[in-house]
């Protein structure tokens, strides 16, 4: 019985391992799925070309992001030749530097003959005025500019887009707008034809803009132009959707400032009641005031409060400066 039993179990299995591979390749089923196995591989030649045509657009894309990257952490410390350019200046290194050393010199001797301060003092007073109210007027001058051109920018995309709805090429759009727009859209949209006509590729001459007007606008200009060109697509329907974008940052920015303007006249208040009212008191009774800059007690609280108000207005300018 045994026997029989172990006879019957040893056919049941050969039988097993020949119906599972055996009998597939009889029956044709393993063909039949090779068969569907290569159908379903095989992709028709335009999804593969449009494939590969997306992959590389990618790789294009990445890489143009990338160069991008690397050239704003270069740019991050300018010369003074750039600020003098992004401030609108046409001015040499040579004329800046002279006429701010002049100008400290100036405040230098007015110090010391005039105002009867002592060497330290005026040498102190005019190292001050000759280094730091130039770049302050440079910066102060820099953000002017920026205004305007931020200010005018998307009406010149929209003439761009229509250009090229109209059938002109790119080129044709901006020296329309390099002949015809205000300042500086007009002196910086030039730059870039000239640019262009060097030999230059347009989408560089585009991206160079953003050396010129460091803002956020010019920089995504010249990405999507820059694009476009080595990847290609609709340029008039990328440009339309980009001067949308900036119209919305342009009415978050005028939202966020008509916001901000009540937080920053409380800190305006805030921080000139107290010279206010030591005005007032030193016109009103100076004996009774006199005292914080008579006896030494009183210079130590006098430079004190100096000092925590100096904390208290630059931390209310921390918070009310709001980046956008």
């Amino acid at each position: 019985m045994e026997t029989y039993s172990l006879f019957f179990l040893v056919a049941l299995a050969i039988g097993g391992v020949a119906w599972v591979f055996v009998y597939p390749v009889l029956s044709g089923e393993r063909q039949a799925e090779r068969r569907k196995a290569s159908v379903a591989r095989s992709q028709p030649v335009a999804a593969r070309t449009m494939r590969v045509a997306q992959k590389s657009r990618r790789d294009q894309i990445e890489g143009t992001l990338k160069e991008l990257e690397v050239r704003q952490k270069k740019a991050k410390r300018l010369p003074l030749s750039v600020k003098l350019m992004q401030a609108g200046l046409d001015w040499s290194k040579r004329r800046f530097i002279m006429t701010a050393g002049l100008f400290g010199f100036v405040v230098f001797l007015v110090s010391l003959f005039i105002l009867g301060a002592g060497p330290l003092p005026a040498l102190a007073f005019g190292f001050a005025a000759g280094c730091g109210i130039p770049l302050w007027l440079l910066k102060f001058l820099k953000k002017r500019r920026e205004a305007k051109f931020l200010n005018n920018f998307p009406d010149a995309v929209d003439v761009i887009v229509r250009g090229i709805k109209a059938g002109l090429p790119l080129l044709d759009s901006l020296k329309l707008i390099a002949t015809e727009s205000e300042e500086p859209i007009r002196s910086e949209i030039r730059g870039i034809v000239d640019t262009q006509t060097f030999g230059i590729p347009i989408g560089e001459a585009c991206l160079r803009l953003y050396e010129r007007m460091p803002v956020a606008e010019a920089n995504f200009f010249g990405i999507v132009v820059s694009i476009q060109q080595r990847a290609g697509g609709n340029l008039s329907e990328t440009l339309g959707n980009l001067s949308r974008v900036l119209r919305d940052r342009k009415k978050m920015k005028s939202k966020i400032q008509a916001m901000s303007m009540e937080a920053k006249a409380s800190a305006a208040i805030i921080g000139s009641l107290p010279p206010v009212v030591m005005a007032l008191v030193y016109f009103t009774s100076p004996s009774y005031i006199e005292l914080l800059w008579i006896e030494p007690l009183g210079r130590v609280m006098l430079g004190c409060c100096a000092v925590w108000m100096s904390i208290g207005v630059l931390v209310m300018r921390k918070m009310i400066n709001f980046d956008f």
